[in-house]
């Protein structure tokens, strides 16, 4: 008990402190949200993933096994999201939305600090957390976009959409200067060190002031549902890959506990911007995040346990 109650001092209390910060700037100042997000899609995040993925050194092995990990994850995910949209009569729109809320996890403003503090800065732990955010953010802004386009648009025109957005050049450039020793000029790598430094605070209170426009309504059952699946059963599904495929050490504790985030904040971003059913996954992020205070701390506590 003394040890769960450490994690959750130690680990998530800060995390909730800044986003509290956020939550109550948001009601006080009315915060321009959508310029808040922007902020963290198109300069924040993408800065933070170049600047990991080239300062850190990881071989193709690794990259591999977490990208493995990843598909197949998240693949389990998908079946067992759409099993259950049926089972509860979710129309095609609502179970796009429920189905991305159990497949987006927050591995970036929520995932990247909780690792930072689990593992005390440890690069190599972050730097599987930085994989896991890249593919995340990639499969978010490609798949994720084009599962909500496609209801309204051509899917053509949903898949080119991805390739306007900037996460996918960071990660690139990040991993090909990387592996080819190319030396970054220092006016250019210390303005990007200075941009991946402020990702994780603003991401943060955007994080907080997003939680603080979310609307409480009746008719919780699939919201509730939805938590369980990524909360609960999440972890089950990455522990139970864990084991099948002998991962051990801090690349299995590092995975299980990045499988344990709450519901990405933006998968209701997307959700608001293709207008498809944004309450419902705002409603979503908004329990998962609240909830996920105690889920996260067990896991983090299994996690050390086990690994």
């Amino acid at each position: 008990m003394t040890e769960l109650i450490t994690i959750l001092k130690d680990i998530i209390l800060p995390i909730f402190i800044i986003m509290g910060i956020g939550f109550f700037m948001q009601k006080k100042f009315d915060l321009n949200i959508p310029t808040l997000a922007k902020l963290n899609i198109y300069f924040l995040v993408p800065g933070f993933i170049f600047v990991k993925l080239y300062s850190t050194t990881f071989s193709a092995n690794l990259f591999m096994q977490i990208l493995f990990f990843f598909l197949l994850y998240v693949a389990v995910l998908y079946i067992l999201s759409i099993i259950v949209a049926k089972w509860i009569g979710l129309d095609k729109r609502k179970k796009i939305t429920f189905s991305n809320s159990v497949m987006f996890f927050n591995s970036g403003n929520y995932g990247v600090p909780v690792n930072d503090l689990v593992f005390k800065s440890d690069p190599f732990a972050m730097s599987i957390q930085v994989i896991v955010l890249t593919l995340q953010n990639i499969f978010l802004f490609s798949y994720g976009i084009f599962s909500l386009q496609s209801v309204n648009t051509s899917k053509l025109k949903a898949l080119l959409g991805y390739f306007k957005m900037p996460v996918l050049y960071a990660m690139l450039s990040g991993i090909l200067l990387n592996v080819f020793q190319v030396p970054i000029p220092n006016f250019i790598w210390i303005p990007a060190n200075y941009i991946a430094d402020a990702m994780i605070s603003l991401a943060l209170l955007t994080l907080g002031a997003q939680v603080a426009n979310i609307t409480f309504k009746s008719g919780l059952s699939s919201v509730y549902l939805s938590m369980i699946i990524r909360l609960l059963i999440g972890p089950m599904i990455a522990l139970g890959i864990i084991f099948i495929f002998g991962v051990e050490g801090i690349i299995a504790q590092a995975l299980l506990i990045a499988s344990a985030m709450p519901t990405s904040v933006n998968s209701a971003v997307i959700a608001q911007e293709y207008n498809n059913h944004p309450n419902l996954a705002a409603q979503i992020v908004l329990f998962s995040t609240l909830a996920s205070a105690f889920t996260v701390t067990i896991v983090i506590y299994v996690g050390r346990i086990l690994f």
